[in-house]
């Protein structure tokens, strides 16, 4: 199996994250699988970190530090895969890289099918582009339905999609690691830092810190909390373009950044309630 992707680990985001952990179960269980996705900042001193990966240009991704889109690369795919040919090719992104890698797919006869892991069509309204949602719609349906099948996350996903007239929707379920993700973890010195007592009550966020995840909301809805005294502590988990700009505006509240594996679950078991307003999931 072939899984191309536009955003891959040490980039963090729901995707790449999501996509590695599928690889690795899927190496785990004995599967064959190979990753093509864009040459990162972490790779221009050496060859792939991972003899499976197939790296391919890229250009950064405006208003997203550190993130970049693929470039399209159908040539070098086709002859990428006419030598290490894969059963099926995963498709996880439906950038420039995306395409080109459903028309070599095509173009070689391989399976190919796609994710559906962002409601990009979604976004547009919190750019102040709301007569963009038909177009960013109409692009995502043409992409996903020249595949052989589409897999999304939830069937409430499915539903809302072929509403849409996406068609050959599969759901590919997502799970939690009980044993990263526990109650064990919540951590009394972590709680000093944000300047609480046990008894205080912390609202905790963790995603992308963007206008598409609606945060004046859960800010508002913190604000109401501790109005009410239902809240001590706000903590951001995460990064990205509008993080400055909460900081400045609402400097009592706590951004550690983005956080990943033993940090992040550790904030997770530590905090009391979960605030995520966000309506594009």
């Amino acid at each position: 199996m072939c899984v191309v992707s536009e955003t891959y680990p040490p980039e963090i985001n729901g995707v790449a994250m999501t996509l590695a952990r599928l690889v690795d179960g899927l190496r785990g269980r004995g599967h064959a699988v190979s990753v093509v996705r864009p040459r990162q900042r972490v790779d221009r001193c050496g060859p792939p970190r991972d003899a499976e990966e197939f790296l391919v240009h890229g250009a950064p991704l405006p208003g997203y530090g550190g993130l970049q889109i693929g470039l399209p690369a159908a040539g070098a795919l086709r002859r990428h895969w006419t030598r290490h040919r894969p059963d099926v090719v995963y498709v996880a992104t439906e950038g420039p890289l995306g395409w080109s890698a459903v028309r070599a797919a095509t173009r070689l006869r391989l399976p190919v099918v796609s994710g559906f892991h962002t409601n990009f069509h979604s976004y547009a309204k919190h750019y102040h582009a709301g007569w963009f949602v038909r177009v960013v719609a109409g692009y995502l349906r043409r992409f996903h339905n020249r595949t052989t099948a589409t897999v999304v996350a939830t069937a409430d996903l499915r539903a809302r999609l072929n509403a849409l007239g996406f068609t050959n929707l599969s759901v590919l379920g997502r799970g939690v690691d009980s044993g990263l993700f526990t109650p064990e973890r919540r951590c009394a010195a972590l709680r000093a830092a944000w300047g609480v007592s046990e008894h205080d009550t912390v609202a905790l966020y963790v995603g992308r810190i963007a206008p598409e995840k609606n945060l004046e909301l859960a800010v508002e809805a913190y604000r109401a909390m501790q109005r009410v005294g239902g809240a001590r502590r706000f903590v951001l988990v995460g990064d990205g373009p509008q993080w400055a700009a909460l900081q400045k505006r609402h400097p009592d509240l706590v951004f550690p950044g983005a956080l990943i594996a033993q940090q992040l679950a550790a904030h997770y078991a530590t905090a009391d309630v979960f605030l995520f307003p966000s309506e594009t999931e």
